[in-house]
């Protein structure tokens, strides 16, 4: 079994959200019918990015780094070319 971080962007304000899931394909419907309270004021969201991992625990220390201030940075340099092309 694999388990997933992910990032999401929201379409409607640009808002990132970063989550971990075994299921990321029944993850992100739920999160665009607007079943998790976090994320249902910014629905619709876009995929932009996900890692697999073979441990849940692996998965879950990817999403907290993800979202300190040193993920951040990391998820703006890896995703920098996305993020240019978006404001084109």
């Amino acid at each position: 079994m694999f388990y997933y971080t992910y990032i999401l962007k929201s379409d409607k304000d640009g808002e990132l959200y970063i989550g971990y899931t075994a299921n990321l394909k029944k993850r992100f419907i739920r999160h665009n019918k607007g079943l998790n309270i976090a994320t249902k004021p910014h629905i619709p969201y876009k995929l932009i990015y996900f890692e697999g991992f073979l441990n849940r625990i692996d998965a879950k220390r990817r999403e907290i780094y993800l979202k300190s201030g040193w993920g951040i940075r990391s998820i703006n340099k890896l995703l920098e070319r996305y993020f240019k092309e978006k404001l084109s």
